[in-house]
């Protein structure tokens, strides 16, 4: 086995909560020590799938047919590319993840596909992204591109990072440009202390939490979609829907914005 599949990864722990396949013992074990602490994870991960569904299901609806997926871990089912070709079957995405085994799973997934590349990037090096030769073929810069930052900038700790990445995007995509962003939430409870703990021993990608003040400020220049930023679970839900017995344990704030 390669040290890269010895070691944990946050891609391959959050396909193992929600019941996928993609991960190694590494990575379960990991996981397991979250939520024997936090058993609310796995629940969290599946409101913001549903969150992802909900919303990549708005942006094709709205006339977007290319995405740019970061930290997008691996498009097994329901992933943005199967959800958006039920409207748009010409869909294009880049997938991006750091996780060299998360890529490496998403090219044998998507091989043959020649509208979806699956690419290693790290959302704290937008520009890189962007240049990236693959995501430059594939989408079209001129025209409104969906940005999906779902569960990842919370594996920024650093406030001006994660702000600048959000911002550098933005000022790289065409008006009419929509941004799918999610973040763990501070509001919840003493998730920091759990997740940071493990996260830091067992993976290179350390996590925080931020408020729902401090993931509106990530929409800052963009026109915040209704309802604003809320709990995954309660933006837009449609035939998709995540139900949480209380919302303060999904854990999970999410928001979507439109360049104007």
């Amino acid at each position: 086995m390669s040290d890269s599949r010895k070691a944990a990864t946050a891609a391959r722990m959050y396909d193992y909560y929600l019941g996928g396949v993609h991960n190694f013992p590494a990575d379960r074990e990991a996981a397991d020590a979250v939520i024997e602490r936090f058993p609310f994870i796995p629940e969290a991960a599946r409101a913001n799938r549903a969150f992802v569904v909900n919303a990549v299901r708005h942006l094709s609806e709205s006339g977007i047919s290319q995405f740019l997926d970061i930290g997008s871990g691996i498009p097994t089912v329901d992933n943005v590319h199967a959800i958006a070709r039920r409207i748009h079957p010409d869909t294009r995405v880049a997938y991006v993840d750091i996780d060299p085994v998360a890529v490496a799973e998403s090219m044998e997934i998507l091989d043959g596909d020649g509208l979806a590349v699956a690419v290693r990037g790290d959302v704290q090096q937008p520009k890189a992204v962007l240049d990236h030769p693959d995501v430059r073929r594939l989408l079209d810069f001129d025209r409104p591109i969906g940005v999906i930052l779902a569960a990842v900038l919370h594996f920024v700790p650093d406030h001006p990072t994660a702000d600048a990445a959000v911002a550098k995007l933005a000022e790289s995509v065409a008006p009419g440009s929509q941004f799918v962003i999610s973040h763990s939430a501070t509001e919840s409870f003493a998730l920091f202390t759990a997740t940071e703990d493990v996260y830091q021993r067992r993976t290179s990608t350390p996590g925080t939490v931020r408020t729902r003040e401090e993931v509106e400020r990530l929409f800052t220049g963009l026109d915040l979609l209704d309802p604003g930023v809320v709990w995954a679970q309660e933006w837009r839900p449609g035939a998709v829907i995540e139900r949480v017995e209380n919302a303060r344990l999904g854990g999970i704030w999410a928001g979507v914005g439109r360049k104007p």
